[in-house]
């Protein structure tokens, strides 16, 4: 089992260590942050669109968020007497802490409950980041199978602590890879936001996922008759396992993208059981491998974990999954949403579904039905 370890950084903010099964515990004094920080800043602020209907956050102090600073004083590799980093241990499996310049919280409660034009809430919430690895070079693809399941395992366990907060509406576990996505820290890692509202794009998966459940009479899931259809088809399938499958959507937005999605319906990591978790741990790896093979250098990439919001109705209708985007429309160029995309929400895809995912299948570094496991659960 990952152990997990939780303590507090020099002004309050929580870290916890998830270590590798089968690892020693922790020492004591390795928790200690003798860093000298100041006081957490004022929250930003939440300012609702009456014009959607949307909330968008006000965070003016980022600004002065760490932004690309050298290897010898990365924030997030493991702490040294020379950097004194935000993980005070000198070494540490996956690390989850606050993040110093949230987005959202440190405060979490309910947004006002019938905002206008002009209403206005602390930014409520929590932001954390999400360290893969003590190395600070590599990607989440080179982790390896046993820290790829602790980092699953991470995932599941900040998805429910998270979800119990009060006025948490929607967790979202999401990896943003390279520069052209607009990285700030080279060392790899993720991050989880925990919104106090429903994001508008949960909100239309939501809405969809609702409208097909209703006219089935509840007997049916969006998600999971897609991923039948799809599975039917065969032409956009990338690979398939015991528990996981992953295709190009017949309708994709972007020029690379993929959705890995559970065969059994739950509402987010947390509700994954222990098989599914391994095959898990082996078959996301493999579709990040495939990504960086298509071309001679790495592809940027979002890695967004859409799961269940927790209002219950859109509980009961949704389907956790992975949607692997990737703005690479060729090796040396990119797609930007302009005027159709930015302005009108209406997607434009350069690529074909079809193209992408034979493409995809030829790179594999692995056959795509292997999903044998030992009885320690590393695959064999």
């Amino acid at each position: 089992m990952t152990r997990t370890t939780m303590t507090r950084l020099a002004d309050g903010r929580e870290i916890l260590y998830f270590d590798d099964t089968g690892t020693a515990e922790r020492p004591a004094a390795s928790l200690v942050d003798h860093r000298e920080l100041p006081a957490r800043p004022e929250p930003g602020q939440l300012r609702f669109d009456a014009l959607s209907g949307e909330w968008v956050a006000v965070a003016a102090h980022r600004q002065s968020r760490t932004h690309l600073p050298p290897a010898d004083q990365c924030p997030i590799c493991p702490t040294t007497p020379a950097n004194r980093t935000e993980i005070p241990a000198p070494d540490y499996d996956v690390a989850v802490f606050e993040n110093r310049f949230p987005s959202l919280g440190p405060a979490a409660h309910d947004v006002p409950p019938a905002p206008g034009w002009g209403t206005t809430a602390p930014a409520v919430g929590r932001c954390e980041v999400v360290a893969f690895t003590p190395q600070h070079t590599g990607s989440f693809a080179e982790l390896g199978w046993r820290r790829t399941r602790t980092v699953i395992d991470a995932w599941a366990h900040r998805t429910e602590a998270l979800s119990a907060l009060p006025g948490v509406q929607q967790v979202f576990p999401f990896e943003n890879r390279g520069a052209d996505i607009g990285v700030t820290l080279h060392h790899p890692h993720g991050q989880i936001y925990a919104y106090p509202y429903v994001t508008p794009r949960a909100a239309v998966l939501a809405a969809a996922a609702g409208a097909y459940s209703a006219a089935s009479d509840g007997g049916a899931t969006l998600t999971s008759s897609l991923l039948r259809a799809e599975r039917h088809d065969g032409s956009r399938m990338v690979l398939e396992g015991e528990h996981f499958s992953a295709y190009v959507p017949f309708a994709a937005r972007w020029p690379l993208e993929v959705h890995l999605v559970p065969h059994r319906q739950v509402p987010d990591l947390a509700a994954l059981n222990g098989a599914e978790r391994d095959e898990l741990a082996e078959l996301y790896p493999e579709l990040l491998k495939r990504f960086d093979a298509l071309y001679p250098t790495p592809t940027p990439y979002i890695a967004a974990w859409h799961q269940a919001p927790l209002e219950p109705a859109m509980r009961r209708d949704g389907h956790l999954h992975l949607q692997l985007t990737s703005p690479r429309r060729a090796a040396d160029k990119l797609k930007y949403l302009a005027g159709s995309e930015a302005a009108m929400g209406a997607f434009i895809n350069d690529t074909t579904p079809e193209s992408v995912a034979a493409r995809l299948r030829e790179v594999a570094s692995e056959p795509a039905s292997r999903t044998t496991l030992t009885p320690e659960g590393a695959p064999a």
